[in-house]
């Protein structure tokens, strides 16, 4: 059993871009999930119990409250920044890496290129790992694996689909609003 995640709470709550399922262990904020239906929710809290070694146990009052706090203002437009202890335990080796370097150097607002990423950690050329590393993000929303796009100025894939992509890159003044 994982020692830090001897408890892990979740939640789901709304957003703009649909219900998220938020989950922290007593490091922090381990995972962010999108579209959280009944069914993918139950998926989710099944693996998550599995590589945490630990039965998670509804509770958005208690170490959620915080990043429910801050995502809801984020999505209101008055946070830029989060400020909340993660839990790593869910990515590793170089995808660790990159999810690092974007969540410390591709601020509010802006964008960054698949390979420029690679550059930043050290491996140009990387730019299909780094796409790789940006699949596997446990914590989207929170390291901002939205911020990354393809070269050309194409959005690129987006594990929330491209739509969610679009409104999260909206809300932050990258792309003018849906019409919608």
């Amino acid at each position: 059993m994982n020692s830090n995640a001897q408890s892990l709470e979740w939640a789901v709550v709304g957003s703009d871009i649909g219900p998220l399922l938020l989950a922290a262990t007593g490091e922090g904020l381990v995972t962010v999930v999108f579209h959280a239906t009944t069914e993918r929710r139950e998926a989710a809290l099944r693996q998550l119990s599995g590589r945490l070694g630990a039965e998670p146990v509804e509770d958005p009052a208690g170490r959620l409250a915080e990043p429910i706090r801050q995502l809801a203002a984020f999505f209101d437009g008055t946070l830029r920044e989060f400020g909340l202890p993660l839990d790593w335990s869910l990515s590793g080796g170089f995808n660790r890496q990159v999810l690092r370097e974007l969540a410390a150097g591709v601020p509010y607002g802006t964008v960054v290129g698949y390979g420029d990423l690679a550059d930043r950690v050290g491996s140009p050329g990387a730019a299909q790992a780094v796409g790789a590393a940006m699949g596997s993000n446990p914590l989207p929303i929170v390291v901002p694996c939205h911020r990354v796009v393809e070269s050309g100025g194409k959005l690129g894939g987006f594990g929330g689909g491209l739509e969610t992509k679009r409104q999260l890159l909206a809300l932050e003044g990258v792309l003018p609003a849906p019409l919608f």
